[in-house]
């Protein structure tokens, strides 16, 4: 399951070169303070206090909620109680294994079909029985990060296996036109992003109907001094339902009224730099472990397709 991730843009000092050039405040080197990408979590996971793991239900309820503490705690949205409708489920059993408990995970998708499964960490047979909760901890945070593996390597293979599923095939992306930009912004900001995006691997358009996703870019301006200017462009990614998926914030500083006209470079360079962020939530939603020049490699014939309404 995806995870939130913070990344950034730090501005370079603006300057302006003596042949004339436009200035480029969006340029930059990362850092987690000027631009965000955010994701909410996906479907979440219940993990219900176990009925055949040897432990009594006090125990077992306390082994529940410390595997969902674990899980929670690297980003897998978990809540331990019995499943409700559309939600997966992981259902925890143990063995003895001589004077040893072994426990067994298996995660089982919304309709109850076993997915995976794998061994936890033995762990000694009198403590276990007793519900020792420092026992209990120490597995369930052993456990969580192969929980975690075994979540990704199972939507995965999921999504391998649906031809038609955007594992398969490159992502119909609508960037509709910017609002908020000063001069002619709204329009240069869409254009560059349209540009932008096919190169990493999509398809664009410029309406929402069809897509798989849609970028809605945001601008918002206020006066920091009588010679600066702040901007803040949001990149707001969502679904075909209009679900929230993920957002990219780019802030800056400029002069104040160099961009009430034309945004000129400035445009290409916020959209080269915002691009990367887009198709980073992009590809998780659609499953792909690579980058996004990956999926430009993998998609040729995407990459050079023409803009399409």
């Amino acid at each position: 399951m995806p995870t939130v991730i913070a990344r950034g843009l730090l501005a370079l000092p603006l300057l302006l070169a003596a042949c004339g050039d436009l200035p480029r405040p969006f340029a930059g080197h990362p850092s987690p303070l000027a631009q965000r990408l955010a994701q909410p979590p996906p479907p979440r996971l219940a993990v219900p206090p176990p009925g055949n793991a040897l432990l009594s239900d006090s125990a077992g309820d306390t082994l529940a909620g410390a595997i969902t503490d674990a899980l929670v705690g690297i980003e897998v949205p978990a809540v331990a109680h019995a499943a409700r409708r559309g939600d997966w489920q992981l259902v925890v059993s143990a063995d003895m294994v001589g004077t040893n408990v072994v426990p067994t995970y298996t995660v089982r998708d919304p309709k109850g079909a076993p997915q995976g499964s794998f061994k936890g960490v033995a762990m000694p047979g009198k403590a276990w029985a007793d519900g020792d909760p420092l026992v209990l901890k120490l597995e369930a945070v052993a456990s969580a990060p192969k929980i975690a593996e075994l979540l990704t390597a199972i939507d995965a293979t999921r999504k391998r296996s649906d031809p038609h599923s955007l594992y398969n095939r490159p992502a119909q992306v609508a960037v509709p036109d910017v609002t908020g930009a000063p001069g002619d912004g709204n329009e240069s900001l869409a254009l560059r992003m349209r540009a932008e995006l096919p190169k990493l691997g999509d398809l664009v358009q410029t309406k929402p109907l069809g897509a798989d996703f849609t970028v809605a870019g945001q601008v918002r301006t206020a006066r920091s001094s009588n010679t600066t200017m702040r901007v803040e462009i949001q990149w707001l990614i969502s679904d075909a339902a209009g679900h929230d998926l993920g957002r990219v914030v780019q802030i800056n500083e400029v002069p104040a009224g160099s961009l009430d006209h034309f945004w000129g470079d400035v445009a290409m360079v916020v959209a080269q730099e915002a691009a990367g962020g887009v198709q980073d939530v992009i590809l998780r939603q659609s499953g792909h472990p690579s980058g996004g020049a990956a999926a430009a490699a993998a998609s040729p014939a995407a990459a050079a397709k023409p803009l399409q309404e």
